[in-house]
């Protein structure tokens, strides 16, 4: 079996071995096919049974080019890179990693929290570039340092990874509510659910691990913020259109919300001209959440398993059933 992997850098930057799909069949890889419909991406699959992508889009128009194509693999969970309707109408499996990084995803959005309350990585820079060897005090500090513990903590989607920060939230002595629209007993072991204006009126920090669905893209628009607890945090390591951005930058710049950390944006990768690279107390990554090296190498061993699956002729992880 032929397998094609379209842009392989980000999952492998060589780090990591490719042996559990070259276990499977012939495989070449690319490390990057450009992010927009081309024709190279057809040109590169070729007559691949199966092509494996994590952001390079596979259209209608590329699936038409590869006659051959019996499968698509997605090396991530989210998988509207595909025209996954349109291979269901092929008989093509588009199958995805549902769960790989619960616990990463979770560990950097109390980091990103923890970073908004104490600058460690701003105020290390300022001791490099000598600034405390030329202190006349003893210590400083550039930002007020916020204490976490006894706050209240709202988090918005708590599905597997909300769930997984609320339980490292809790162990930090924080109360944690949280709005869902489905509810379930994992979620009210470790957090109290409010509807969604209670949570906004309420939290300290806010942090959002909902998906990207009509109903919450934009959440975090100026009539939610104008809701919000003046000083609130912001913590976004879900997807960035859940944050209208203008709105958010004009929030920033007044101190309603006192500070923002995003893993996320509208687009990526970021453009220069992203209203937030200018705001005021806003830390921003480059969606590197779920890019630890045991998640990416769970990443690689799961879609191995789905396209072995799919050869036995049992495909698992199929979203497009």
């Amino acid at each position: 079996m032929k397998i094609i992997v379209l842009d392989g850098y980000t999952e492998n930057p060589g780090d990591i071995s490719w042996s559990p799909l070259e276990k499977l069949g012939d495989v070449t890889v690319y490390d990057r096919t450009a992010y927009e419909e081309s024709d190279l991406i057809a040109e590169r699959i070729g007559d691949a049974e199966v092509a494996v992508t994590n952001k390079t889009p596979i259209s209608k128009k590329t699936m038409d080019a590869c006659k051959n194509l019996k499968a698509i693999a997605v090396l991530a969970t989210g998988y509207n890179v595909v025209d996954y309707e349109y291979a269901k109408e092929k008989g093509i499996p588009v199958m995805n990693v549902p769960v790989y990084g619960t616990d990463n995803v979770s560990q950097f959005a109390v980091s990103l929290m923890l970073e908004l309350c104490s600058h460690i990585g701003e105020h290390s820079r300022s001791v490099f570039a000598g600034e405390w060897a030329s202190n006349v005090d003893w210590c400083y500090w550039h930002f007020p340092m916020v204490e976490v513990s006894g706050k209240t903590a709202g988090i918005i989607g708590l599905g597997r990874i909300g769930v997984n920060t609320a339980k490292v939230l809790n162990a930090l002595n924080m109360k944690v509510i949280a709005y869902d629209a489905f509810q379930s007993e994992a979620g009210r072991a470790v957090a109290e659910y409010v509807e969604l204006d209670e949570l906004l009126a309420k939290s300290d920090f806010i942090f959002l691990h909902c998906p990207l669905f009509p109903a919450t893209q934009g959440i975090i628009n100026k009539d939610n913020i104008a809701k919000m607890k003046d000083g609130v945090f912001l913590i976004n390591n879900s997807r960035g259109p859940l944050v209208v951005e203008q709105d958010l930058y004009d929030a920033l710049e007044c101190g309603k919300i006192a500070g923002a950390a995003v893993d996320v944006v509208s687009t990526e990768p970021i453009k220069t001209e992203n209203v937030l690279l200018k705001a005021k107390n806003c830390i921003i990554t480059p969606h590197i959440s779920w890019a630890t090296k045991e998640a990416r190498e769970r990443i690689m061993q799961t879609t191995a398993d789905n396209i072995e699956a799919f050869q036995k002729g049992s495909p698992v992880n199929v979203v497009n059933a």
